[in-house]
């Protein structure tokens, strides 16, 4: 009997992967026609660069046939806010508040690395905070998102490769916020699980959040006050965390069928709030890559780093790790190489989130690992969502050691995220399944 469910699986699976590729190929196709007609109504690239800055990315030919990537490619994403406040001319200021401006030329609010490797059908996604101290060429020490503001892309992409270990940028991307509104609202919105409360008013900015815990379903709106709010405890990481918790949501969401066939019209409705060096060719075959990566396959990951000062009696900084940096690198972008390819249980930190309500459960968890070996574990705040299934969470990129628990406890799924509890090098968020494991 089970051999023949197993069977019917392979089959419904191997239907439903034939059913995917043909839909992803019609739509492409009808992407790249849409795109080259798009293009030449209106470039991709707004602003020019220089031939030195153009010198920056790699400039070698990312594709060896239509739609398909040759090799891994490494882009920058910059997330642009500019308000009218931040402009020269005094006309900017006759609204009376600070309105969001069409505008590459800020700072950037996100920075995001990422790989699209076709050798491992990975997609690696870095976080990089904006408040990150680093050296910007020509400028001196300052935090990174400045790096836009002073030199744009270019000097964005060499402050970026200079911090991560020289690693070759290839493109850049930038897109300012009324462009990630579109997105969402093209994609017909997403349900995600909102961890908290947010409230949070500024008249200057008209700029009015106000959110309940739960899951929900968020419009582009909507989706901006999430990643925006960035007053709790953890400031800009805690924004980092929900700006991962919403590019899971789009993934989630951009597979399904239905919006592949809209991809076109999405294009289209986006291409005014892109400023990229990307050609229809390399979009093409991006495209086509991201529809068959697999959710398990996307890996998203924050630069190692701590917080310096309180914020308030002097200038608040994300000081980055730069030997847990090199390792991150090495392990998921082949830049150098990785110190040590495994960590020992009793070296590694685990936090524990219980979203069962079984204080009982937490405890058996716990004494479980410290039987197992690993000495640092500890619990910490519940997780408001019921979970079917628990979530071994890979905080720091150890997919190794995450695997490695996982394979421990015989039960859970493993994300290589940076959406578990900042300090941890393994977060567990405890579900249903451990009840059933342990029948």
């Amino acid at each position: 009997m089970a051999k023949t469910k197993t069977k019917r699986s392979r089959t419904r699976w191997l239907l439903i992967s034939l059913a995917m590729s043909a839909i992803a190929l019609l739509s492409a196709t009808a992407g790249a026609l849409l795109a080259v007609s798009l293009y030449e109504q209106k470039p991709l690239q707004k602003a020019q660069l220089t031939p030195e800055e153009q010198s920056v990315f790699r400039g070698s030919k990312t594709v060896g046939r239509v739609a398909q990537l040759e090799r891994p490619i490494n882009i920058i994403v910059l997330g642009v806010k500019v308000l009218t406040s931040d402009l020269e001319e005094p006309s900017s200021r006759d609204l009376g508040y600070h309105a969001l401006v069409d505008s590459f030329d800020g700072v950037s609010d996100t920075i995001l690395l990422l790989r699209f490797n076709p050798q491992t059908e990975k997609l690696t996604v870095l976080s990089i905070p904006r408040d990150t101290k680093t050296y910007i060429p020509g400028y001196g020490i300052d935090k990174i998102n400045a790096a836009n503001d002073e030199g744009g892309s270019a000097l964005a992409a060499q402050t970026i490769s200079d911090l991560l270990g020289g690693i070759a940028i290839d493109r850049y991307i930038r897109i300012n916020v009324q462009g990630v509104e579109k997105l969402i609202d093209a994609l017909g919105g997403v349900t995600l699980y909102v961890p908290k409360d947010m409230k949070y008013t500024d008249e200057s900015q008209h700029l009015y959040i106000d959110l309940k815990q739960g899951t929900q379903h968020l419009d582009g709106d909507k989706a901006l006050d999430y990643i925006r709010f960035r007053y709790d405890n953890y400031g800009d990481i805690g924004r980092i965390q929900r700006q991962q918790m919403l590019l899971r949501a789009i993934v989630d969401k951009a597979v399904n069928p239905e919006v592949i066939f809209k991809s076109p019209q999405i294009f289209s409705i986006i291409q005014g709030h892109i400023d990229t060096n990307l050609s229809v060719e390399e979009l093409l075959a991006l495209s086509a890559f991201a529809s068959k990566t697999k959710g398990i396959n996307v890996e998203m990951l924050m630069l190692p780093g701590e917080f310096n000062g309180d914020g308030k009696t002097e200038v608040s900084y994300w000081l980055p790790h730069h030997q847990k940096i090199a390792n991150l690198m090495g392990e998921h972008f082949d830049v150098g190489y990785r110190q040590a390819d495994y960590n020992l249980p009793e070296n590694l930190s685990v936090a524990i989130q219980d979203s069962t309500n079984d204080p009982e459960a937490v405890g058996a968890l716990v004494l479980r690992l410290q039987h197992a070996g690993y000495q640092k574990v500890y619990v910490s705040r519940d997780w408001g969502e019921q979970l079917q299934q628990t979530r071994i969470i890979a905080q720091m990129g150890d997919d190794v050691s995450a695997i490695a628990l996982r394979a421990e406890l015989g039960f859970g799924e493993v994300l290589v995220e940076s959406t578990g509890i900042i300090g941890s090098d393994i977060t567990i968020i405890l579900g249903e399944d451990w009840s059933k494991h342990n029948e």
